[in-house]
């Protein structure tokens, strides 16, 4: 009876584990905010979430990583950040999903304008809501 209830445990343990890297499996997102505290707040959710996770402090940063290194699953990007500006880096960035990051409200137009790039696909308001952050990263990246 013991070693039933032992594989059943075993089992158990070992679909939860499929299930967790089924979840993020080698998923990365660039964070792009010129706000410290706010890239490192993203940072550790996502990476509580085991999410691989790339930081860049704005624009231009964010564009240099790109082109040193793999596209991210998803890139979380401020809007209002100094050098270039967020609609410019959105063209430039390739086969890589955004979600775009703000404290400022913007209006409905102004939203309409944001997701004329194919691969802008959400909007998240700061502050925001822990649990609503990673629901939209993790429906981004599946």
């Amino acid at each position: 009876m013991a070693e039933k209830k032992k594989s059943s445990k075993k089992k158990k343990e070992k679909k939860e584990d499929k299930e967790k890297k089924e979840k993020t499996t080698s998923k990365t997102v660039m964070i792009v905010d010129d706000e410290e505290d706010i890239r490192d707040t993203i940072k550790s959710i996502l990476e509580s979430e085991d999410y691989e996770v790339i930081t860049a402090k704005d624009g231009d940063d964010a564009l240099k990583k790109l082109k040193k290194g793999k596209n991210p699953d998803l890139v979380l990007l401020d809007i209002m950040m100094p050098g270039t500006s967020a609609k410019e880096v959105v063209k430039r960035i390739k086969n890589s999903k955004v979600i775009f990051v703000s404290v400022v409200k913007i209006s409905e137009s102004e939203k309409k304008d944001l997701f004329k790039q194919d691969n802008v696909i959400g909007y998240i308001q700061k502050p925001f809501d822990t649990d609503d952050l990673i629901k939209k990263v993790r429906d981004a990246v599946r």
